[in-house]
């Protein structure tokens, strides 16, 4: 996957999990204040997995396993 293609598979996602959130007002309440958010699919957490060694200083990780459905995993 090209880094264009990955921005744009990443913009798609967060418009999703924004309508996600809207909808499900109640998991909100389960984010933190300050946190980095990324995206676990299926079919690339062999790839996503290298990525998800970089942490960005004084922010938490939040991943979001991406199915038919989005789940906030903790």
């Amino acid at each position: 996957m090209t880094h264009k293609e990955t921005i744009e598979r990443n913009i798609g996602l967060t418009f999703d999990f924004v309508n996600y959130l809207i909808e499900n007002k109640e998991e909100i309440e389960k984010l933190p204040d300050n946190f980095k958010l990324e995206f676990i699919e299926k079919d690339f957490s062999k790839i996503e997995h290298k990525q998800l060694q970089t942490t960005t200083p004084n922010l938490q990780n939040k991943y979001v396993r991406v199915r038919n459905s989005f789940d906030v995993a903790l």
